[in-house]
């Protein structure tokens, strides 16, 4: 397990919105992966951020993920 400063933060606002937290703090809940697309794409395959953020995850916002990961 890597430790969290080594994480990306993921978080799902009040709102409902879902943005990648590069400050780690944002309001809402949270979820974390590795910084790197493989990851990225492993949680889109196995429907984790929808399980973490007990909502459906269209594939919108993957894609937007991927290209802020990307920098």
């Amino acid at each position: 397990m890597k430790p969290k400063k080594e994480l990306v933060r993921i978080v799902r606002s009040p709102e409902g919105e879902i943005h990648l937290d590069s400050t780690g703090k944002m309001n809402g809940r949270g979820a974390y992966i590795c910084p790197d697309l493989q990851c990225l794409q492993k949680a889109k395959k196995g429907r984790r951020l929808e399980k973490a953020f007990e909502c459906s995850v269209p594939a919108e916002i993957y894609d937007r993920l991927e290209t802020e990961l990307n920098g």
